[in-house]
């Protein structure tokens, strides 16, 4: 038997295969923009290397449900226009230049508890051949996922450049919630607020019913207050309604399940978890957040990445590194002409990615050459710094683009846990398997 061997140009020429060429161009054509018609919005992803424009993140909100602190990656139930408590928990992921802010103050997601309701500024996944977490359709925001959950709940925006709770919130964009009545009894109740500017008011939002019991922490001054202390003072009544005259104050929200039918908001409505009656109240609790923060980041090292590396001879280089922002001012201000350092490669969860005794194992070590300053705007995500770090022994993960951590020798040389770094780099290590769990 003869095998007949195909022309590719003849299969080309075949008018089966040139009719299906002509009706693909001709979809092609009939979808594309026409003079007239309103353009397709353009799908954006964040690049490697640039912080993407805070103006093209999608913007939601939900409960904090699950954490994977050591992945930088966790869940939400967000909040849509269907029955709050029917939503599923959507996974997301931090983007490596992300930032995390809780009480008006960096953050990791270890320090938030569960349950908070978190405010958030998210992205497509920037590849998503290598997302950590599920890969939705790029419109799935928009669409009704059914069993009263409505649209809004999924949306395909889980690469978060900007998560940040009620407090946090409010301060950046320069809003308070405004206290119009309280209803009491045994020493929980509902409140009638809305958020608001905190200059000028903004009579295009609506008032907003949330509930608290004696659990809420109620904050002046330097000092933590109960329910019940307001009642004993006569701020509130102990039982009926009361007008709160629009009293501003800085809210946490939770979320937790609420008697009733769902007729009236049961279902949907948020729990406020604290109350800072004043601005001093909030810096305080600012204050302990930013230290409890500085301690970390100074045993996991600053992280940035890396703009360009100018090789030298025998393993010398001088590494340009923009480094992250969203941290304290006093931590950058530790990196300093003329002071010696450490540099580590990290995975895009931030994760050291080298060093069997701990972070500083494997590290290049070296010395600051220079550090700049960018002026004018800075996109959220950077610090607008840049240093310039050399080297007599560059290691495999420090190239342009690619994630870094570094720290000033002044900060301690200490041993982080097992799951905040690389030992075998893989899949497995940097998604764990059930593995990870001893046997017993």
């Amino acid at each position: 038997m003869r095998l007949q061997h195909t022309n590719p140009i003849h299969s080309l020429l075949n008018p089966c295969f040139m009719a299906l060429a002509c009706a693909i161009i001709l979809h092609a054509m009939t979808n594309a923009d026409e003079p007239g018609m309103e353009p397709k919005p353009k799908i954006f992803r964040p690049k490697a290397g640039t912080f993407p424009p805070m103006e093209k993140a999608h913007a939601y909100h939900g409960e904090l449900v699950f954490v994977d602190h050591p992945n930088r990656r966790g869940s939400l139930r967000v909040a849509g226009d269907g029955k709050f408590y029917r939503n599923d928990p959507q996974p997301f992921a931090m983007l490596p230049y992300g930032i995390i802010r809780y009480h008006g103050a960096p953050a990791d997601l270890r320090d938030v508890p569960l349950g908070t309701v978190m405010h958030v500024l998210g992205f497509l996944p920037p590849d998503p051949n290598i997302s950590a977490v599920p890969v939705l359709p790029v419109d799935h925001k928009d669409k009704d996922v059914g069993h009263y959950r409505g649209t809004g709940t999924a949306p395909a925006e889980n690469h978060i450049l900007l998560l940040e709770d009620e407090p946090s919130h409010c301060l950046r964009e320069g809003k308070v919630w405004k206290l119009k009545t309280l209803e009491i009894e045994n020493n929980a109740g509902k409140i009638i607020a809305r958020r608001e500017r905190k200059t000028g008011g903004n009579n295009n939002v609506d008032d907003e019913n949330l509930t608290f019991d004696a659990a809420t922490r109620i904050w002046r001054g330097r000092e933590r207050i109960r329910v019940g202390d307001m009642i004993t003072e006569g701020t509130w009544p102990a039982t009926g309604i009361r007008d709160l005259d629009g009293q501003a104050v800085l809210l946490g929200i939770t979320w937790r399940p609420a008697p009733g039918d769902g007729l009236s908001g049961a279902f949907t409505r948020f729990h406020i978890s604290d109350i800072w009656l004043d601005e001093a109240a909030i810096h305080n609790a600012a204050e302990f957040q930013t230290e409890t923060h500085k301690t970390f980041i100074r045993s996991r090292w600053m992280p940035g990445w890396v703009d360009s590396v100018e090789y030298g001879k025998f393993g010398r280089a001088t590494v340009s590194a923009t480094l992250f922002g969203g941290m304290d001012p006093t931590l950058y201000d530790d990196f300093r002409k003329g002071v010696a350092a450490q540099m580590n490669g990290a995975e895009n969860t931030l994760k050291h990615t080298a060093g069997h005794y701990g972070p500083g194992h494997m590290a290049s070590n070296g010395t600051i050459l220079h550090v700049t300053r960018a002026t004018g705007k800075v996109p959220i995500g950077s610090s607008g710094i840049q240093i310039q770090f050399d080297t007599d022994l560059i290691i495999e993960g420090i190239r342009p683009g690619r994630v870094i951590r570094i720290r000033p020798q002044s900060w301690p040389k200490m041993q982080i846990p097992r799951e905040e770094y690389l030992f075998n780099p893989g899949y497995d290590d940097r998604f764990p398997t059930p593995d990870i769990f001893p046997k017993y």
